[in-house]
């Protein structure tokens, strides 16, 4: 199988849509051997946040000498950017034989009368028989949606279970309220795991603290107000945090100190579980971490900034950073959202803080909001804006009206961020 073959079958895969549960995957990994059960697992769960705390985490354990395959989605710079390991994007043909190998399974399946499994699902088995074959020491592993019933949770054992901020999203799918979501998301959590949890609001933390104690699991929680910030930047930022002095971080954004925090009591975790993580590596390890699409200055003349604030606590987070970063500055957004998020709350949210925006439609036409919907959302907030038939105009359109007091603000979803960077990268060009 070639690669572009793999693609157009995955892609193929993609009409089965989101289905949560565990028989299918079960299944399919059966089928495969059970990859998954040689393997040692740090599983992350979360409503925001997850993907930074992986980088981190898994920048962390490459520099103090583990090999480390990372899983995650969504990507922002390419396909292959989900399965990684120590930084290094899977090779096509590599994609391509283990789809090859997957789709024997598969045909076994149906073989016998079994659904086919979702395209998550696929990509969840193909990320365990890498990792596999690679003989990673360490697996960073990312959960799609929830955390019970998600693909990823398929998994024996985990020595981490570590939890980023919750907030209300899916809802009705995970759950009706946050607590309810809350407990979807703690269903990572397995006998002998340690557990490492973000700062949470009080209804979270009761949920999350009350499964590991029924299960026997000792509880690490992060403190990010005892952070202190030395500096900070769109290039990133300095702080301490307990016995760490004078940290560097590539990334910015103030919740970005939350997520590293965290990070550093997984850290902690993994070393009373015998993992050998020196202070050194851990340094290395943070001013090393990389991560697409959060609050990412991508363009200096004119400033333009990637976001993919995509929700009500994302877009909240975004503001902090809008008032901390680009104060005075006159702000000109590009946004695409999905229309099954609270896009309306979002705007309340942000708006106030834009000059003018154009709105945009996503790859996945069935999820995308439509532009026109969007303009209209956008004009109740008082922002004067306009639909772009296409993220390039967008983007051009935007960066053109930028002067030098200016800020293009790129938001609302991460699924365009890299057609985003695309264009940014051909207008820079003329």
């Amino acid at each position: 199988m070639l690669y572009e073959e793999a693609r157009v079958y995955l892609d193929d895969a993609s009409k089965y849509g989101s289905v949560l549960g565990l028989d299918s995957i079960k299944s399919l990994l059966g089928e495969l051997g059970n990859p998954q059960n040689d393997l040692e697992f740090i599983h992350i769960a979360g409503t925001n946040g997850k993907g930074s705390i992986l980088a981190c985490l898994s920048s962390i354990l490459s520099e103090a000498g583990y090999r480390v395959g990372r899983y995650s989605s969504p990507t922002v710079m390419g396909y292959l950017e989900r399965f990684q390991i120590d930084g290094q994007w899977m090779a096509e043909d590599e994609l391509a034989f283990f789809v090859g190998q997957v789709k024997a399974a598969i045909d076994c399946m149906c073989g016998k009368g079994l659904p086919s499994p979702t395209v998550f699902e696929i990509e969840t088995a193909i990320a365990f028989l890498y990792f596999k074959k690679e003989n990673c020491d360490y697996v960073v592993l990312e959960a799609g949606m929830g955390g019970a019933l998600d693909a990823t949770n398929i998994i024996p054992s985990a020595k981490v279970c570590v939890f980023a901020s919750i907030s209300k999203d899916h809802v009705g799918v995970l759950g009706d309220s946050l607590e309810e979501i809350a407990a979807n998301k703690a269903g990572i959590i397995k006998p002998g795991a340690w557990v490492v949890t973000a700062q949470q609001t009080e209804s979270v933390w009761k949920v999350i603290s009350r499964c590991a104690e029924n299960l026997g699991c000792p509880v690490l929680r992060a403190r990010p107000d005892q952070a202190v910030i030395l500096e900070e930047s769109l290039e990133g930022q300095s702080f301490s945090y307990g016995e760490y002095e004078d940290l560097t971080l590539h990334l910015s954004g103030r919740y970005q100190i939350e997520n590293v925090v965290t990070v550093l009591e997984a850290v902690k975790a993994l070393r009373t579980l015998g993992a050998d993580i020196f202070d050194d590596a851990v340094r290395r390890g943070l001013e090393a971490a990389k991560w697409p699409g959060r609050f990412q200055q991508v363009c200096a003349e004119p400033l333009i900034i990637i976001d993919g604030a995509h929700n009500e606590d994302a877009v909240r987070r975004l503001r902090e950073n809008v008032q901390i970063y680009l104060q005075g500055k006159r702000i000109i957004a590009v946004m695409g959202v999905f229309k099954d998020k609270d896009y309306r709350r979002m705007l309340e949210i942000i708006g106030p803080h834009l000059a003018r925006a154009y709105a945009v439609e996503l790859p996945n036409r069935e999820r995308t909001l439509d532009k026109e919907t969007l303009v209209r959302e956008l004009h109740r907030q008082n922002v004067f804006s306009e639909p772009a038939d296409s993220v390039e105009e967008a983007v051009y359109k935007a960066a053109r009206e930028a002067g030098k007091d200016d800020a293009v603000l790129i938001f609302g979803s991460l699924s365009y961020l890299g057609e985003a960077v695309r264009a940014v990268r051909e207008y820079r060009k003329q």
